[in-house]
């Protein structure tokens, strides 16, 4: 490979310059080049409407990908849970780092728990996913809570706690510990109480299909920071959504996990789970068996789930329907 400067494509927003940052510094180990990051602006950036308004789908990394095709910038990076489900013939998925802490988080006021919130909690949070969970949680356990559609990065979200306007916001573990904030989290939220995102807490580096020579020793080069567990996961968790045929801002939340006897990983564990936004008619249900040794066996073992939860109705307890 040359030992010219790789452009890395990312969001603007400080979170994304942070994880962006993080890979191309793993980047600059593995190949040995410079990398420079080419901030671009994607219209789940500049518009003000709710994600489920929006519809969620690619709403942040359309223009990413774009940027790619057109040979703008090297690769790309992104949360793994904002990518669509279907893969563009042209881009490929190059590597899928080790997953951060998938879970979701409160910060709350007076640094409060969830379940110590006061009656008529009013809790922030722009996924309709979160909501759904929250409400079914409250329902099951007696709690008095309001969850309020909001938008706006980490400072936003937070400002609305510390300016009194919410109680609590929800926001991703992940996200906090990428920008060193995790010590405002006031309570980490159980997979058993919200099951996170599909692919949440995961990274995708994606770059152009090996089209030449160099496209194709930079995918060898990046695909060295790929991991084997964190992808069959993310793959099993994404089919299950794909399979739903709902989008990325659909109240559907899926979880794989490992499941070790000692240090040795025995069986992979896939959770999923869809309701109606106000809590109210839920759909929750899990699979467990041997680790996907390939992408086929995880992508089946999603699509397997999907078709049992299907079954139990949760095509009705979704908003929105992808396209």
């Amino acid at each position: 490979m040359s030992t010219k400067a790789l452009r890395l494509g990312t969001r603007r927003s400080k979170l994304a310059m942070a994880q962006s940052g993080q890979v191309a510094d793993a980047v600059r180990r593995v190949t040995g080049r410079p990398v420079e990051l080419v901030e671009i602006t994607t219209y789940g950036d500049t518009s003000r409407e709710h994600l489920a308004q929006i519809g969620g789908t690619g709403v942040f990394v359309t223009a990413l990908r774009d940027a790619l095709a057109r040979g703008e910038v090297d690769f790309a990076v992104h949360s793994l849970k904002d990518l669509p489900t279907t893969q563009p013939e042209e881009l490929v998925l190059a590597a899928v780092p080790v997953r951060e802490d998938p879970r979701d988080v409160i910060v709350a006021r007076d640094a409060l728990k969830f379940t110590d919130l006061p009656r008529g909690a009013r809790i922030g949070t722009g996924s309709p996913r979160r909501m759904a969970q929250l409400n079914a949680y409250a329902r099951a356990h007696g709690l008095d809570i309001e969850t309020v559609p909001i938008r706006g990065n980490v400072d936003t979200r937070i400002g609305f706690v510390r300016d009194g306007e919410l109680d609590a916001v929800v926001l991703a573990a992940a996200g906090l510990n990428r920008i060193g904030r995790s010590e405002e989290v006031t309570d980490f939220l159980s997979v058993d109480t919200v099951l996170p995102a599909p692919g949440q807490g995961a990274l995708a580096i994606e770059c152009r299909a090996a089209d030449t020579a160099q496209d194709a020793a930079l995918i060898a080069a990046l695909g060295e920071l790929d991991d084997p567990f964190t992808r069959v996961a993310v793959t099993a968790e994404r089919s299950l959504l794909a399979a739903l045929e709902a989008g990325c801002s659909a109240p559907v939340g899926a979880l794989a996990d490992h499941l070790a006897d000692g240090q040795i990983v025995k069986e992979m564990r896939l959770r999923g789970v869809v309701g109606t936004t106000d809590g109210s008619r839920t759909v929750q249900l899990s699979t467990t068996g041997p680790v996907p040794d390939t992408h086929d066996r995880a992508m089946a073992l999603g699509r397997e789930l999907a078709a049992e939860m299907l079954a139990q109705g949760a095509a009705g307890l979704m908003g929105e329907r992808a396209q």
